[in-house]
């Protein structure tokens, strides 16, 4: 896998936490605020995060509809789970749940590395070296043409 990169920045209000690819990115208010109305949907849902001793606790809801995973609907729900398990490792736990598309909550867990001396995040463009490359076909084929008239 590519662009697997993600950055935790804490703050005593919030923790956001960058990723690498596409540069998506959230930031996930602490002080015990309700989730938005279910009515207000965004792409990576809307995050709420607590302490649980050291372990920092994210419910995500509220996911639009074009955010679907492996099927999933508007009534996803994710519980993350960060705990910082040694000096440069953390462990992120999510749990699914989406009564719609599951039976049951399923659960994956990740283990990232901090190495300052290995990931740094990029910037994500995909675009690099082909930016306007449909214009830069036209015109090339508007001189081959011009050329043969």
């Amino acid at each position: 896998m590519y662009n697997n990169g993600f950055q935790i920045v804490q703050h005593p209000d919030y923790v956001a936490v960058l990723y690498e690819r596409l540069h998506e990115h959230r930031i996930i208010p602490l002080d015990g605020r309700a989730h938005l109305p279910a009515a207000v949907s965004q792409w990576m849902g809307d995050s709420r995060g607590r302490w649980e001793g050291d372990t920092l606790v994210v419910e995500v809801a509220n996911f639009g509809a074009q955010t679907t995973y492996k099927g999933s609907s508007q009534q996803l729900r994710l519980t993350e789970r960060y705990t910082r398990t040694a000096e440069d490792t953390v462990v992120v736990e999510t749990t699914l749940e989406d009564p719609t598309t599951w039976t049951r909550p399923w659960t994956v867990r990740v283990t990232g590395k901090r190495d300052p001396a290995y990931w740094q995040i990029f910037e994500y463009a995909c675009h690099e070296a082909n930016y306007s490359l449909s214009n830069m076909l036209s015109a090339a084929r508007a001189q081959d043409a011009a050329a043969e008239r």
